[in-house]
């Protein structure tokens, strides 16, 4: 997909890449971090996802001809630069958090040490790919766990941001949790699988509701689930469903179930499923859709509705109530002498906008109960505190620290990537991905999970990164020249 994708990129990364080759930093260090500042929908916590893809995209990331012509055209760039990006092949170090990890705000997700072009070159696509596929991601795990273990499929083809948003989306869906996807394109290229059912336009292509059930019965007698709210659902759409079933089932098959679009949902799916029943068709599922999301999912499940497969499109794969993830990709530590990298740290007059310097890694802290308990960043050269106890601080205030005891067990979670611009990584199946998405998940508290003020999930920072990052803001203070006003 990302062989002839060079391009996808914003104007000021060549430009800066440009001049860093006109400045003679080819050859300069740099480490950006890729992270967070606040969870979508106010919620918990997020789901990572899209790593493969921008490890795809970074083992092709090749300029062609092409390419270079455009850019010679625009009359900005020198035939040097233009030479740089026909010989350009990524050189550096990435390590990176596995997709379908649980994952919380301001802790490195993706970490880039490499010649300061190269790092710079990657970052609009990296933010693209990440953001997008992390944001539907944790959408996706918010209405499987609003569905209380029914199963969810991803209905949002047709409402998706375009054609390539619909395959990253239902990819992203799949490893937040949901069962299966109506994008068969999706099913064929990641595995995923496909379900659906049929339209309103079907049933009105016949004269007679039944008759269209009928029909559609008789081509996919194993895999027939019928949509009853064309005219009546209680009265035409259900009777007819079980009047085809029976049918069905004189000829050896079973139905498998059927769909609700429209309507009080909690109310008709009881209904219906009391018609069922009666009928003696007790496994028929109940798929219902119409605009669903975790919020009327949740409240579906409170009110009792009798549904046992969620279809959920356009507020799925659109996150529609918050259609973007903020995720930046900072600077933090520059080789400036040709022997080690220097922290670098962003001040900035919001507090959540200042970033954690150097380069760093994140370990989870486990209970013995094996539930997540908080995670801390300590500087790359750090030795973990293995076996005792120990301090770590909140991001921005020396008082508010948590004391993590020697029983809780520590796990580093960034693993290994790219290194010297060799692929050292073996991604999982995506399946593989999904599970560990639901592992993580099972290790969450609830209290993180609830949509109401979830829980606020720690993430601290080693006393010595904390002393760092105090001593680099303070060194940052006395560099601002004050202007006296007249």
């Amino acid at each position: 997909m990302w062989s002839k994708w060079a391009l996808l990129t914003d104007l000021y990364q060549l430009t800066m890449v440009g001049g860093y080759v006109y400045e003679g930093k080819k050859e300069q260090w740099a480490n950006f971090d890729y992270f967070f500042r606040s969870v979508p929908d106010n919620g918990g916590y997020c789901i990572l996802a899209g790593l493969a893809d921008v490890i795809d995209y970074m083992q092709n990331l090749r300029f062609n001809g092409d390419d270079l012509s455009y850019l010679e055209g625009l009359s900005m760039f020198s035939k040097e630069f233009l030479a740089y990006l026909g010989n350009f092949k990524f050189t550096g170090d990435l390590w990176a958090i596995p997709e379908g990890t649980v994952v919380f705000p301001h802790e490195p997700l993706v970490r880039v040490t490499a010649p300061l072009p190269e790092a710079q070159l990657i970052e609009t696509t990296l933010l693209n790919v990440m953001n997008f596929q992390t944001l539907i991601a944790t959408k996706a795990a918010r209405v499987v766990w609003a569905a209380q273990g029914d199963p969810v499929v991803d209905f949002g083809l047709r409402r998706a941001h375009g054609p390539d948003g619909a395959l990253m989306a239902s990819r992203a869906a799949y490893i937040g949790g949901v069962e299966g996807t109506s994008n068969v394109l999706a099913g064929r290229l990641y595995g995923i699988p496909v379900r659906g059912t049929h339209a309103h336009s079907w049933v009105e292509s016949f004269p007679e509701e039944v008759e269209a059930f009928q029909a559609y019965a008789e081509v996919y007698p194993d895999a027939c689930v019928l949509l009853v709210d064309t005219y009546d659902t209680l009265h035409s759409g259900v009777p007819n469903a079980i009047k085809v079933a029976q049918d069905l089932r004189e000829k050896g098959h079973e139905i498998r179930g059927i769909r609700l679009d429209s309507g009080d949902l909690a109310y008709l799916s009881k209904e219906a499923r009391r018609m069922l029943d009666k009928a003696g068709f007790q496994d028929a599922t109940i798929v219902a859709s119409s605009d669903l999301d975790e919020w009327i999912v949740e409240s579906l499940k409170r009110q009792g509705a009798r549904v046992g497969t969620w279809g959920v499109g356009t507020r799925l794969v659109t996150s529609f109530s918050c259609p973007a993830l903020g995720g930046v990709y900072k600077l933090t530590a520059l080789d400036e002498d040709s022997e080690r990298m220097v922290p670098k740290i962003k001040r900035s007059d919001n507090p959540e906008k200042i970033m954690n310097p150097g380069l760093k890694k994140v370990v989870r802290m486990y209970d013995k109960r094996g539930e997540m308990r908080g995670d801390v960043l300590f500087l790359d050269d750090e030795k973990i505190p293995q076996g005792r106890s120990f301090r770590a601080y909140h991001p921005m205030f020396h008082h508010v620290y948590k004391t993590y005891p020697k029983q809780f067990k520590m796990r580093e979670l960034m693993v290994p990537v790219f290194q010297k611009g060799r692929l050292v990584y073996e991604s999982p199946s995506l399946h593989t991905i999904r599970d560990h998405s639901l592992k993580n998940l099972q290790e969450l508290d609830p209290a993180y999970k609830r949509f109401h003020n979830p829980h606020r999930y720690h993430v601290s920072l080693s006393p010595t990164l904390f002393a760092t990052k105090q001593r680099l803001l303070r060194e940052a203070a006395k560099t601002v020249t004050t202007i006296s006003e007249p």
